[in-house]
């Protein structure tokens, strides 16, 4: 049904990934409205599978950029500006730098730089161990040049982001609207970049981007007061435990 919906393109994507990319893309747009990140962590994988990383991160960086925008419009008045024009910026210059690797870089080895910072990132918030792994003075800044490359690169950066913010102490409303704004300044960095050197890709599949900006504005609207019944700690472990088996299967998938 839904790729009767116009979801065809002149290589056409199966209907169970088109049905699993929406069930993600909403999964992924509720988790990031409590979490701040989310998104590129589970849909990037599910369309790499098919597709290959390097068209995945650019494909998934428009829905992406899309729901954190509008999830940075309802939290505008929590972002902490001097953290933003410290770490946001930094951030952008890695996103800018990743994004310009990421023409050069195989797909294999993308996958493979994914399913680690997957990894990594699910065992920070499984261990609760962001906060002593934050680093401080121009350290933290360094991280967000880091998590902004690992954003344009690998098309995820929000774990490495979350362990930087914590060395700023924000409570968590602020947290969540400072890292929205630093992924959205990220986004406005790369996504440029992905339109010059994977443009045909983008083109070919404007159907099955369109359907996931809806998938995730469903989920990013409908996340919060969803997500919120959930214990805080057990959402975290769960979302952290998912976050580490998605990057397993994608380094084992490699591996296979």
């Amino acid at each position: 049904m839904l790729a009767s919906a116009g979801l065809t393109e002149r290589r056409r994507v199966p209907a169970l990934l088109i049905a699993l990319v929406g069930l993600t893309g909403v999964a992924g747009g509720a988790i990031a409205a409590v979490s701040g990140f989310g998104i590129g962590s589970l849909l990037t994988p599910v369309l790499a599978v098919e597709l290959g990383t390097k068209v995945a991160v650019a494909l998934v960086s428009i829905p992406h950029l899309a729901a954190t925008a509008v999830r940075l419009w309802m939290l505008r008045r929590s972002v902490d500006l001097g953290v933003l024009r410290t770490f946001g910026l930094a951030s952008a210059a890695g996103g800018l730098a990743g994004a310009l690797l990421h023409a050069f870089v195989s797909s294999p080895l993308l996958s493979v730089a994914l399913g680690l910072l997957l990894v990594l990132s699910g065992l920070v918030a499984f261990l609760d161990a962001g906060e002593r792994l934050a680093l401080r003075g121009p350290w933290a800044v360094a991280e967000g040049v880091l998590s902004g490359v690992f954003g344009g690169l690998a098309g995820n950066q929000g774990g490495i982001r979350s362990a930087a913010l914590v060395h700023y102490r924000l409570d968590r409303r602020a947290f969540v609207a400072t890292a929205t704004a630093s992924g959205v300044i990220v986004d406005l960095a790369r996504v440029p970049v992905y339109m010059v050197t994977s443009g045909p890709e983008l083109a070919e599949r404007w159907s099955l981007v369109a359907f996931m900006i809806g998938a995730v504005l469903v989920g990013t609207v409908a996340g919060a007061p969803l997500l919120r019944r959930i214990p805080e700690g057990t959402f975290r472990r769960l979302v952290a435990l998912l976050i580490v088996g998605l990057g397993l299967g994608l380094i084992a998938g490699l591996a296979g």
